[in-house]
């Protein structure tokens, strides 16, 4: 089974006196697909960065299938956790596509058969077979979208956790990424400003402002409360126009 979440009391500063997660609080259960929407600069992706270790916490905790994330855990956690980066250059960096993706394995200690093993199945579950010997940074952006999620892949994590994984994509890649992610039974942690992805995908979500929590439901819930969507600056109004069940 996947590993789920728990964050407690996580509150982060990245200069004194200015914080920008104030006591955060969620449990996301094993295999879960979880969304986290909420305003720019209201602290979504550096909670994300919290999951792998990244970043820590000056108070409260966040542990990954009962195993808190420390100094002395971090190896485990970035076994378990795989992070998925808004920008997929970010995550690109070898001269080829199979060199990207074959990278974690093989840091990892995994044979260089089992590591190319591991890239053709991470190629093809992405539909990107036939990529291996590819520059990624001649591919598109859809394409390297696909990519970078086939290097977090090879390595087999429990938890899957995206900063805004529909992002500078076309809807038909929108959609094409949802049915791959929908296939999948790794836990899910979604951080995202296209609300309407994670309404089709996700269980719950969360909306975060100004470093809080202030409501966690089913996302359809959330979003027909309109003077809460409105209070967080996610206006819904124009998709209520064409939408009459939102």
């Amino acid at each position: 089974m996947p590993a789920g979440i728990i964050t407690e009391n996580l509150s982060f500063s990245y200069s004194p006196g200015r914080r920008v997660l104030k006591s955060v609080s969620l449990e996301i259960h094993p295999g879960e697909k979880f969304g986290i929407i909420g305003p720019s600069g209201s602290g979504k992706s550096t909670l994300l960065l919290h999951l792998n270790g990244i970043l820590r916490g000056e108070e409260g905790s966040v542990s990954i299938g009962g195993i808190t994330v420390n100094s002395k855990n971090l190896p485990d956690i970035r076994r378990l956790v795989g992070l998925v980066f808004q920008n997929p250059d970010d995550q690109l960096f070898n001269p080829t596509v199979e060199e990207d993706i074959a990278f974690g394995p093989l840091n990892f200690g995994l044979s260089p058969e089992d590591a190319r093993s591991r890239v053709s199945e991470a190629l093809a579950m992405m539909n990107l077979t036939g990529f291996e010997k590819l520059t990624p940074h001649h591919l598109s952006m859809g394409e390297r979208k696909r990519v970078a999620l086939a290097t977090v892949l090879s390595m087999n994590p429990e938890v899957l956790a995206f900063d805004e994984p529909f992002s500078n994509l076309d809807p038909s890649m929108v959609m094409q990424l949802m049915e791959i992610l929908r296939g999948m039974e790794s836990t899910q942690v979604i951080v995202s400003q296209s609300v309407l992805p994670v309404i089709a995908l996700c269980s719950r979500t969360a909306i975060l402002k100004d470093g809080k929590i202030v409501a966690v439901d089913e996302p359809r819930t959330l979003v027909r409360s309109r003077d809460l969507m409105e209070s967080c600056g996610l206006d819904m109004s124009l998709y209520r126009n064409y939408c009459r069940d939102l």
